[in-house]
């Protein structure tokens, strides 16, 4: 898979350290993933979840013990995830980046 964009990821765990090592390992497992659907997805990461937004359908996957969660936009068709954000477990919550 591809996996736009590295940038997003270390921008969060710039103000979250703890958050390094899970998302480098989660970047690093998606890259070599062949996923062609969420059940594949789900295969590697059994808590992902397919949610509905603004934009679709995006992914969300729990990060560091489910501290913080990571919203993607998957394409299966061209093995490309666009990562949308990542955030805390309380701005996850409070729903706004469905609207994006």
């Amino acid at each position: 898979m591809r996996i736009i964009s590295l940038k997003l990821l270390r921008a969060f765990w710039d103000g979250h350290p703890d958050a390094e090592e899970p998302l480098r390992l989660w970047y690093r497992t998606v890259e070599n993933a062949e996923w062609r659907s969420i059940r594949d997805a789900r295969a590697t990461y059994p808590h992902a979840d397919a949610v509905g937004s603004g934009e679709g359908v995006l992914t969300v996957f729990n990060i560091c013990g489910n501290k913080y969660r990571l919203v993607a936009r998957i394409r299966y068709d061209y093995q490309l995830v666009n990562v949308r954000c990542v955030l805390t477990h309380a701005e996850y919550d409070k729903g706004d980046w469905k609207e994006d």
